[in-house]
C-alpha cells in the first residue's frame, strides 16, 4: 500500500514538473502592441534597448527615429515595433518636425513609420495630437488620424484626419463623413 502511495507521489510531481515547464516556455512569448491595433499579441522576435536610425533623402532632409526599446519581427526582418518613440525630421530648407508617441512600427528599407498612441507633432508654433500617424519618406507626406487637435497661437482645429505635404508644406483637414465638419475656434 505504501509503495503504491509513493509511486502516485512520484507521478504527481512528474506530472506537476512537466505542467510548469511547457507553462514556462509559454509564458516565453514576447507579447508587443502593434501600432495600428491596441490589443497585445504575440510574436517571436529579437528586443533591443536605445534603439537610434537616421537616414537622409536625395533632397538633404534627415529623418532620425530614436526609440527606447525596439522588437524585431521575425517574419519580417525589416519591421521593428518601437516603444516610447520620437521622430526627428530636419528639412533641409525648413524648420524642424518633432514626432513623439508611445509606439511605433518602423520599416528598416524604406524608412515609412507609423505612430501611435499619444501622438504628437511639433512644428514652430504649431502642435498637433493623435493617436494615429503614417509618416512617408517616399511620399513625402504625413497622415495623422484619430482623434485630431491642431493649435497654434490663434486657433484650435479639431478633425478626423490631416494630411501634410512635407516638401511644400500644403495641408488637408478634414472629417471622414461628409456630414460632418471641422471643428475651429480661436483661442482669443
Amino acid at each position: 500500500m505504501k509503495k503504491k502511495f509513493i509511486i502516485y507521489i512520484i507521478i504527481f510531481f512528474l506530472i506537476f514538473l512537466v505542467f510548469v515547464y511547457f507553462k514556462s516556455l509559454k509564458n516565453k512569448k514576447t507579447e508587443i502592441i502593434k501600432p495600428d491595433i491596441s490589443d497585445a499579441i504575440s510574436y517571436g522576435s529579437n528586443i533591443i534597448k536605445d534603439v537610434y536610425y537616421s537616414s537622409k533623402d536625395v533632397k538633404g532632409n534627415e529623418y532620425i527615429i530614436k526609440a527606447s526599446q525596439g522588437e524585431i519581427d521575425y517574419k519580417h526582418s525589416n519591421i521593428i515595433y518601437l516603444t516610447n518613440v520620437n521622430g526627428f525630421i530636419k528639412l533641409a530648407n525648413s524648420n524642424d518636425i518633432e514626432i513623439t508617441s508611445e509606439y511605433g512600427k518602423y520599416n528598416t528599407e524604406n524608412f515609412d513609420t507609423i505612430f501611435s498612441k499619444n501622438v504628437i507633432i511639433d512644428y514652430l508654433d504649431n502642435n498637433i495630437l493623435g493617436e494615429y500617424l503614417d509618416f512617408s519618406i517616399k511620399r513625402s507626406s504625413m497622415i495623422m488620424s484619430r482623434e485630431i487637435v491642431y493649435t497654434n497661437l490663434n486657433n484650435i482645429l479639431k478633425a478626423d484626419a490631416i494630411e501634410i505635404d512635407i516638401d511644400t508644406k500644403d495641408t488637408k483637414i478634414y472629417m471622414f463623413q461628409v456630414n460632418k465638419k471641422v471643428n475651429i475656434r480661436s483661442k482669443k
